[in-house]
């Protein structure tokens, strides 16, 4: 067991700056999942984190049923970063879907963007909830770090607006059966591309494969499905560039 889970069992992301000695006034849903659900009392610790600044231990020194207040301690873990690396895919199934932005967050990436591709299933998303998962994601895997979910949108418009300073990997699945070894991956800043569950259609392939920045790669010799291909996607990167240990 760590010194950090002795201290503090329960972790909570909070948008608000943390630092030595800081008083933190909590939200509603805060105070009542701490004091209601946890039923934590005054004086004791729970480990917070902001996405900037580590993760602390906080001293509870208020309780209230629509608030109360936390104190900052002790920083008991440094900020850590994930590499400049962005996950795209096409929305699934939602518990699928919910599954992806989870272990995304799990593996540590820098941004989350839903895309609708010309064969994706669902035409709307819930960013607001999706960006809870990750929160919660981050919270119960000790990360200090939450990334953004961004809403969705049409993937021909983010290529409209693509930056060329920041290359492409576009998990192809037309490229599984395809023989010799899997080409370098490219570092970051970088993103990575995971189709819908129909796959890419021929239109947008080509389009992909005609960008100068893009990496086409091929996830070994099995399909896999959307959810499996991210997590391999970006272990596999993960692995390439030193991020996995």
């Amino acid at each position: 067991m760590t010194a950090r889970s002795e201290q503090a069992k329960h972790r909570l992301y909070l948008e608000h700056a943390l630092g030595q000695g800081q008083v933190i006034d909590l939200s509603r849903d805060h105070a009542h999942y701490l004091f209601n659900v946890l039923r934590l009392s005054v004086g004791q610790h729970v480990a917070v984190f902001d996405g900037q600044h580590g993760e602390w231990q906080a001293e509870i020194v208020t309780t209230g049923k629509r608030g109360g207040t936390l104190r900052c301690l002790t920083q008991s873990a440094p900020q850590c970063m994930p590499p400049d690396i962005w996950l795209l895919f096409a929305p699934i199934k939602k518990a699928r879907t919910d599954f992806i932005v989870e272990k995304a967050t799990e593996l540590g990436v820098a941004r989350i963007l839903p895309v609708q591709t010309e064969h994706t299933n669902s035409e709307r998303i819930r960013q607001d909830r999706l960006q809870a998962h990750a929160v919660e994601a981050a919270e119960q895997c000790g990360g200090t770090y939450v990334p953004q979910v961004a809403d969705l949108q049409p993937l021909s418009r983010l290529l409209d607006t693509w930056d060329k300073t920041r290359a492409l990997i576009f998990a192809d699945e037309a490229l599984s059966d395809a023989p010799g070894p899997a080409p370098a991956l490219p570092p970051a800043p970088a993103a990575i591309i995971i189709g819908p569950e129909g796959g890419f259609s021929p239109a947008e392939r080509a389009r992909l494969r005609k960008m100068d920045n893009v990496t086409p790669v091929s996830l070994g010799p099995r399909i896999l499905r959307a959810d499996t291909a991210a997590v391999a996607a970006l272990t596999l990167w993960q692995a390439a560039q030193g991020d996995w240990a």
